[in-house]
């Protein structure tokens, strides 16, 4: 399985392996998101061509397969909110349910304007389970 590495906002603190999501008092973040893998389901609880909603730390996770790959995005759509692992797949493709904003899975660009608007994460299979990665030791 190919880990996808992922794309979005937030301050990365080196020292920590850490990234800052959000504004808390400091202006900071609030909400730290370490570089561990975390299990989030039974890799049989994933369809081909459908997606389940996963609940971590407190954040909302989209988990699609499609073309027997596995993703991992930011479950609420960045375009309002929508419950993005609702949405249909197709082709690559999920269109959110509320609003049929469409985005890639592999790499959370919207379709219509190329902007990287939905964030992605990190995703494998390993002994038959699913690990999300909400960190990433690339960052900057």
């Amino acid at each position: 399985m190919t880990v996808r590495p992922r794309l979005g906002r937030g301050e990365w603190d080196a020292e920590n392996g850490t990234r800052r999501m959000g504004r808390g008092e400091n202006g900071k973040g609030d909400i730290s998101m370490t570089t561990q893998w975390v299990d989030v389901a039974d890799a049989q609880a994933v369809a081909e061509e459908s997606a389940i909603e996963v609940v971590v730390n407190g954040r909302i996770l989209a988990i699609f397969r499609s073309g027997g790959e596995l993703y991992a995005l930011d479950g609420m759509c960045a375009h309002q909110g929508g419950p993005i692992a609702s949405g249909t797949v197709e082709h690559g493709c999920v269109t959110c349910p509320w609003h049929g904003w469409q985005y890639e899975l592999a790499t959370g660009i919207q379709t219509i304007n190329r902007q990287p608007l939905q964030e992605t994460f990190a995703i494998r299979q390993r002994d038959g389970r699913i690990e999300v990665q909400l960190g990433n030791d690339s960052s900057p």
